[in-house]
């Protein structure tokens, strides 16, 4: 313990400011993003930066409009299987509302038509896997 390293203190074996470096520092350096917690860094997947232009804010995303709504379908079919399915997942689950962008009203009778169509097996319950 009477050795003495270039750079530490003798009594807490604590670098010195002279002896520290960049990433002992805490320094990030110029061309790194900056890390959020977790050690993930900062923007999109990959590092990218989240957002278009200039990497400001959310990408512009369409607004959903209401299948049934521009149809004009009031009364939705329970027995109409092919308009059923693209609203059902692959696996058997009611996708939602804000993945195929039906209104509230339209999804409420779209879910009760999936069900009544499930129950007289029209449509599957779940699938095997």
């Amino acid at each position: 313990m009477s050795e003495e390293t270039p750079g530490k203190t003798p009594e807490t074996g604590a670098a010195t400011p002279q002896a520290a470096t960049g990433a002992e520092a805490g320094v990030s350096s110029p061309s790194a993003p900056p890390s959020r917690p977790g050690g993930r860094p900062a923007g999109g997947p990959g590092g990218r930066p989240s957002g278009g232009p200039g990497g400001r804010g959310k990408f512009f995303r369409r607004k959903k409009v209401c299948k049934f709504c521009t149809e004009k379908i009031d009364a939705i079919p329970y027995r109409d299987v092919r308009l059923l399915q693209g609203f059902v997942a692959e696996r058997g689950k009611i996708v939602p509302r804000r993945l195929t962008g039906v209104c509230t009203t339209h999804q409420r009778r779209l879910t009760r038509a999936i069900k009544q169509a499930r129950n007289i097996a029209l449509l599957p319950f779940a699938t095997r896997h």
